[in-house]
C-alpha cells in the first residue's frame, strides 16, 4: 500500500479517505435503489420476481443490471410469493372428437383477435364454489373476455366469448378459439356461439394439459398471486376481487415474461397505434 501510495503521489490518509468517500456513495445508492426496489414489489402486492422489478427500475430511468436487483432483494428479504400444486379437472364430453388442434401449443399471434384460447376454472367461496372462465389474446396475452357463475354450465363459456367478441377484432374464418375437451366447450350453445362469431373452434388432445398450457398458465397466475392468498365469505367478494385483478392488475400493469416484460394493454395499445398510422 505504501509503494502504491507513492508511485501516485498521495498519502496514506488521503488514499482511506477517498476510498471511504467512494464506499458511503456506494452504500447511499444502494439503499436509495433498495427502497425503490421495495415500493416496486409491494406495488405488485409481493408477486414479481428480480426480472419484473428490473424492468420497473427501466422504465424508471435508473440503469441498473438485473443481477443486482437479485443481490438487493436477497438482502432485503423480498422472495414473491410462489404458486402452490396444480389441480387440473375437466369433465370430458363424450363426443369431443372431430375438431382439430388448429394451434399445435403455439399460443403466439401476428395481431389481436387472431388466436384466442379459454379455460375454466374454480374459487372456493364460503357459499360454495364460483366458476370462472376465461378468453385470452394469443397476441397480447390479455383477458379480452371473461364470466363468473355458481354454475359450471355453457351458458358461462358462451358469456365469456361474446364478452371477448366486444374487445378485440374478430375476423370471420380466421380467429381461432383454443380449449380443451371439457363438455361446456363441446356444447351445441358454444358451437353456435362460435359460429355467430365466425370463430374457428380448435380443441387440445385429451388429458394432455400443454395443449392449452397457456389458458391453464393465467389460471395458475390468478390462483398464486389473488385467490389463494385471501378468504372469500361470499361469491359476490370473490366476483369483485377477481373483476379488479383482471382489469388493473393483469392486464394493465402486470409485466409479462413473453411480451419482453411490457404489459398486455400497453402491447394492445401499441398495434392499434402502429395500424393507425401504417
Amino acid at each position: 500500500m505504501s509503494l502504491m501510495c507513492a508511485v501516485l503521489r498521495v498519502s496514506r490518509s488521503g488514499f482511506y479517505e477517498w476510498k471511504h468517500r467512494a464506499e458511503s456513495a456506494h452504500a447511499k445508492w444502494r439503499q436509495r435503489i433498495g427502497d425503490m426496489i421495495e415500493v416496486f414489489f409491494e406495488a405488485s402486492e409481493q408477486t414479481y420476481g428480480y426480472r419484473r422489478i428490473h424492468a420497473d427500475l427501466l422504465d424508471s430511468g435508473i440503469d441498473i443490471d438485473d443481477d443486482t436487483v437479485r443481490k438487493i432483494m436477497r438482502e432485503r428479504g423480498l422472495r414473491p410469493c410462489q404458486p402452490g400444486p396444480k389441480r387440473l379437472v375437466t369433465t370430458i364430453a363424450a363426443d369431443a372428437g372431430g375438431l382439430p388442434d388448429l394451434v399445435c401449443r403455439d399460443f403466439t399471434a401476428q395481431a389481436p383477435g387472431r388466436k384466442l384460447c379459454g379455460d375454466i376454472t374454480y374459487i372456493r367461496t364460503w357459499e360454495g364454489w364460483l366458476f370462472l372462465a376465461t378468453v385470452l389474446d394469443c397476441f397480447s396475452k390479455k383477458v379480452v373476455g371473461y364470466a363468473m357463475s355458481d354454475r359450471m354450465t355453457s351458458d358461462l363459456v358462451v358469456a365469456a366469448l361474446d364478452k371477448a367478441a366486444e374487445n378485440v377484432p374478430f375476423t370471420a374464418g380466421v380467429t381461432i378459439f383454443h380449449s380443451d375437451r371439457g363438455s361446456q366447450y363441446m356444447s351445441t350453445a358454444f358451437a353456435s356461439c362460435a359460429t355467430d362469431h365466425g370463430v374457428l373452434r380448435s380443441v387440445g388432445r385429451t388429458g394432455v394439459c400443454y395443449d392449452n398450457a397457456w389458458a391453464e398458465s393465467f389460471n395458475g397466475t390468478l390462483k398464486n398471486e389473488c385467490v389463494n392468498r385471501k378468504q372469500y365469505p361470499t361469491r359476490e367478494r370473490a366476483k369483485k376481487d377477481i373483476t379488479r385483478y383482471i382489469e388493473l392488475r393483469y392486464n394493465s400493469s402486470r409485466r409479462h415474461s413473453a411480451l419482453d416484460y411490457s404489459t398486455p394493454n400497453r402491447v394492445e395499445s401499441d398495434w392499434f397505434s402502429r395500424s393507425v398510422s401504417a
